[in-house]
């Protein structure tokens, strides 16, 4: 697609059902498990009993025809029995229960479900799940699924069945993660807790009978916890493509989505996973680039992305100023910021002087300062801080990438919280990589705590910046 491509024009959204009320089903102060088991410990419901029960601020209930007890908790015989209103129901029968434990929720009055159960239209029965679509409809009863993991909030609430010593999960924080995939959502999750990425949602929607994209991207835009909205998207329902589009336009804050079935072999893995209709992806990503709307094209690129554009939500220009202790880092950045899309512009010798009149007696004899600056190993915090000072008052730039080598003699552990100032009272991006080891912990969380996103990576400094440069149409 072309760079110089019209504005497309203001779409007009079909007529559609009034949106979901997720608010019972997102921040539940009452959880039914139902499908608990009295003889498998490590049944699915029993997990997601078990972890709620003893880690989630929630009152939670066991629900199983046969009663009893479990780890000395009641066991009610149906969601009827439980004697106060129940916000959530986690349901987890077998698929030829489901429709009528769903009639048994309704009934009750619960405000939603998420249907953990299997064996609907990823195995060829499509009719049960549509009965349980249709029944939901009809009573405006909101649920999530079929064959999902379901949601995860950070602090309130949790419905994956794995245990929790086995997941890793991140803090709470401004990136919303929708995923038709649970596994793809859990390794996401380990990824982003370990680059200290937190998220205010995560959901897995598995074969999105009810619920689908459109409808939580509607409500993840007025959601005041999200900042960004990321989705890992297998297909969509003949005309769901482009309304998602239209919609993720009109939205207010950045959405990235992480496509799969990109090609053939991959539609039919993503038919036989979830049911999903994968479509055109070369239309799907034109569509994308042409409405503003991020596209990752592999992993590393999803939390980059979204750690990015997390913090900085506004779209800019691809110009960028890159500094460096190394020439050869420099070097690096720019071949990488070249190969997607970026521009390096050189500062002529004028501007050059500028930067070297206030640079350390040691450094201004060496420092190479056309753009990339090469400030050397020599560099102390001081000259970091000038440079910076510099390229963030530049109007010919639009963000900087940082490359910072700890080990140089005379950085100090607070120069990223001095740097992240810097660019904050000039409102000009910044980007840093900093090896992540433990070592350098100290400097990464100063750049953290100043809204500066770190990565492990020259690459992902690089994609970072990317980001900030597609989040609009063009």
């Amino acid at each position: 697609m072309q760079n110089t491509c019209e504005p497309p024009k203001s779409p007009s959204m079909e007529s559609r059902p009034a949106a979901w009320d997720f608010k019972r089903l997102f921040q539940p102060k009452t959880v039914a498990v139902i499908g608990v088991s009295l003889k498998r410990e490590r049944h699915p419901a029993n997990v997601i009993f078990n972890k709620i029960h003893l880690r989630y601020p929630v009152e939670v209930f066991a629900v199983n025809p046969g009663g009893g007890d479990l780890f000395g908790q009641t066991v009610y015989t149906s969601i009827q029995e439980i004697s106060q209103p129940v916000d959530l129901a986690i349901i987890a029968v077998r698929a030829e229960y489901t429709l009528d434990t769903l009639k048994d929720c309704i009934d009750a009055g619960v405000g939603g479900a998420t249907i953990i159960s299997g064996g609907f239209a990823e195995i060829g029965r499509p009719d049960l799940q549509e009965q349980l679509a249709d029944l939901a409809r009809q009573h405006r009863f909101p649920f999530i699924g079929p064959n999902c993991l379901g949601i995860y909030v950070p602090g309130n609430i949790d419905t994956f069945f794995i245990p929790s010593e086995r997941m890793v999960r991140p803090e709470s924080g401004k990136v919303a993660l929708v995923s038709q995939s649970g596994g793809v959502l859990v390794d996401q999750m380990t990824k982003f807790a370990e680059l200290g990425i937190g998220f205010s949602l995560g959901v897995s929607i598995g074969n999105k009978a009810l619920v689908r994209e459109l409808d939580l991207l509607e409500y993840l835009a007025a959601d005041p916890d999200t900042g960004v909205i990321a989705f890992y998207i297998e297909g969509f329902a003949h005309g769901e493509g482009r309304k998602f589009v239209q919609a993720a336009r009109r939205c207010p804050k950045p959405v990235i989505v992480f496509k799969s079935g990109k090609t053939s072999e991959g539609m039919r893995a993503v038919s036989s996973h979830t049911a999903s209709i994968a479509g055109d992806y070369a239309v799907f990503s034109a569509a994308m680039a042409q409405y503003g709307i991020v596209e990752a094209i592999n992993e590393l690129e999803l939390v980059s992305f979204c750690e990015a554009l997390s913090c900085y939500g506004e779209p800019i220009d691809g110009r960028v100023g890159i500094i460096s202790p190394s020439g050869g880092h420099g070097a690096l950045a720019v071949d990488l910021c070249s190969r997607h899309g970026l521009s390096i512009p050189a500062f002529n010798q004028e501007q050059q002087n500028r930067i070297r009149a206030d640079l350390s007696s040691s450094v201004q004899p060496i420092a190479a300062l056309t753009n990339p600056i090469d400030l050397t190993g020599s560099a102390t915090d001081v000259d970091f801080m000038t440079a910076a000072e510099y390229l963030a008052r530049s109007q010919e730039l639009d963000a900087i990438i940082l490359l910072l080598l700890p080990y140089t003699p005379e950085v100090t552990s607070d120069l990223g919280a001095r740097l992240g100032r810097v660019c904050r009272r000039h409102n000009k991006p910044l980007i840093a990589y900093v090896p992540h080891v433990e070592r350098y912990r100290m400097l990464i969380e100063g750049f953290e705590f100043n809204g500066v996103p770190v990565s492990p990576s020259i690459k992902g400094a690089v994609l970072m910046v990317k980001a900030l440069t597609r989040n609009k149409p063009c």
